[in-house]
């Protein structure tokens, strides 16, 4: 996905969007390595040494990976999806567009 997410944060520059990561890598210090290998330019948050059973996906309820939260402009989880998203690019749209102002919910 990665390929797919730097376009994605290119594509929308200047728009209401943003991407946060959140990365189950166990080892702190291979994980800013692999950051930096993949070109990885949005924040990204660490579950810690749990990895996978770490506070964050306990909270979130994550039971798959990727696991994708589509968060509104008003905070308010639209979709979710585990696995790669069918329409990742028309789902970002149409929420971009909303925060916009140039589509109704």
């Amino acid at each position: 996905m990665y390929p797919h997410e730097r376009s994605l944060v290119e594509n929308m520059a200047g728009r209401p969007f943003a991407i946060i990561g959140v990365n189950s890598d166990k080892d702190l210090d291979k994980l800013h390595g692999r950051l930096k290998e993949e070109e990885i330019t949005w924040r990204s948050f660490w579950c810690g040494e749990d990895g996978t059973g770490g506070a964050i996906p306990s909270l979130w309820n994550v039971s798959g990976w990727p696991t994708v939260y589509f968060i509104d402009h008003k905070g308010i989880i639209r979709e979710k999806s585990v696995g790669s998203p069918d329409d990742l690019d028309g789902l970002v749209e149409r929420l971009v567009s909303e925060a916009e102002g140039k589509a109704s919910l």
